[in-house]
């Protein structure tokens, strides 16, 4: 199979035999019970005789025998194995909180509106959706969490040492609910307490809106790159070229990746041919390039990036600033250069698994380092005027200077 033959996000079987395992072992069948698991990793044997010797030992002595739900304790086993890989990438998701990293895809759901990931380790904010309840209280791409309270969920932890699956689980809730976030931005003396009530979250993956002399520039943002990616994109598209839009300035700020596969669409609009991005798995580098006949080819082009740009929508962004020399503006992307594969699993769980780095065409890894814009401008808000952006006017006087210079 293809390494683009299964879904692979670029922001996650011997799980069948544990969970066969378990059934077994409550059907009274221990002796029928594998032991050891042989690993594929230099010939390496995992003894299971331990875990189930603490199996026995909690069916039999724990005090409240109604809390020994096996299929949970399974997937806590599952979601510790994950863990102990120290990736914090690679995760578990049991059946709901599979459920919802596709709802994440599909731009829809109920939460306080950020995209999460990590800074070293610690939980952090890939993102915040304009708009929505945590962009409204001042959250910006970058910023650390520290804790997560939730006194209707029972919930009020540090995140020192949290998965990605407890996190989403932690914040995400019914609208109209509640969630205290710890917030810790780098500008800031010592962290502060934000309260955010939940609210339904529907963001477009593509937006188009017109600036620039005469509104003939076409500020084309894409927030995500998910399931409706290419039809809002394809629509977009179809709109500048009727408009006859002078030039193009791409929008990847605040936008925390997704598939792979949508960076190389989108990718194929501008680069007439050649590779947009490389794959270095365990055995082999493969390259990915131009899958589609473009129709933005030769169209002046300058792209917008900040820390809250991530993954996929480095791709993209180091793509074209390698293959066709787009000036990237803003901040230096997040740093994110590792590839997931998605598998679902029996009974609606799934598994992200990082199989592979992506690199840039020219071979670089950016994982944790990051894309540096060729214009750096940092975002300075305007309280007198909210929708006041420096980043996009020094975007279109960039660009402007390229169409001058294309004149």
């Amino acid at each position: 199979m293809t390494f683009l033959g299964k879904v692979r996000l670029v922001a996650i079987t011997g799980l069948l035999v544990l969970v066969s395992s378990v059934a077994s072992y409550n059907a009274g069948k221990k002796a029928a019970l594998l032991t050891t698991i042989s690993g594929s990793g230099g010939g390496q044997k995992a003894d299971l005789t331990l875990f189930w010797d603490v199996w026995g030992r909690l069916e039999k002595n724990y005090l409240d025998k109604k809390m020994i739900d096996p299929k949970k304790m399974v997937y806590g086993a599952i979601s510790g194995m994950t863990a102990a890989l120290d990736d914090p990438y690679t995760s578990f998701f049991p059946p709901t909180e599979n459920k919802r990293s596709k709802e994440d895809l599909s731009g829809e759901f109920s939460g306080v509106g950020i995209q999460l990931g990590f800074v070293d380790k610690t939980l952090a904010v890939m993102s915040p959706i304009p708009g929505n309840p945590a962009a409204k209280a001042g959250i910006k791409a970058g910023d650390l969490i520290l804790h997560i309270k939730d006194e209707a969920k029972g919930v009020d932890k540090d995140t020192n040492g949290i998965n990605l699956v407890d996190a989403v689980d932690y914040i995400r809730g019914k609208k109209g609910t509640s969630v205290i976030l710890t917030i810790f931005h780098e500008k800031d003396t010592k962290p502060r307490e934000v309260t955010l009530v939940r609210d339904t979250i529907n963001v477009p993956s593509v937006e188009i809106s017109w600036v620039g002399k005469n509104n003939k520039i076409a500020d084309i943002k894409v927030n995500r790159f998910g399931d409706k990616t290419l039809e809002e994109w394809d629509k977009a598209v179809t709109e500048y070229l009727n408009k006859k839009g002078t030039g193009v300035v791409l929008d990847l700020r605040n936008n925390p990746g997704g598939y792979l596969q949508r960076a190389i669409d989108l990718g194929s609009e501008f680069i007439s041919s050649g590779t947009i991005v490389q794959q270095q798995g365990v055995d082999q580098t493969e390259s990915f390039g131009v899958d589609r006949r473009g129709r933005l080819i030769g169209v002046p082009l300058v792209v917008l990036v900040n820390k809250g740009s991530a993954s996929a929508a480095e791709i993209l962004s180091g793509a074209l600033k390698e293959r066709l020399g787009v000036k990237l503006v803003g901040e230096k992307t997040f740093g994110k250069g590792t590839v997931q594969e998605v598998e679902d699993l029996p009974g609606g769980a799934g598994i992200h698994i990082t199989i592979a780095k992506w690199n840039l065409p020219s071979g670089k890894n950016i994982h944790k380092e990051g894309i540096e814009p060729d214009v750096k401008v940092e975002y300075v808000a305007n309280d007198k005027d909210p929708k006041a952006d420096n980043q996009l006017d020094k975007a279109i006087e960039i660009l402007n200077g390229v169409m001058t210079a294309g004149k």
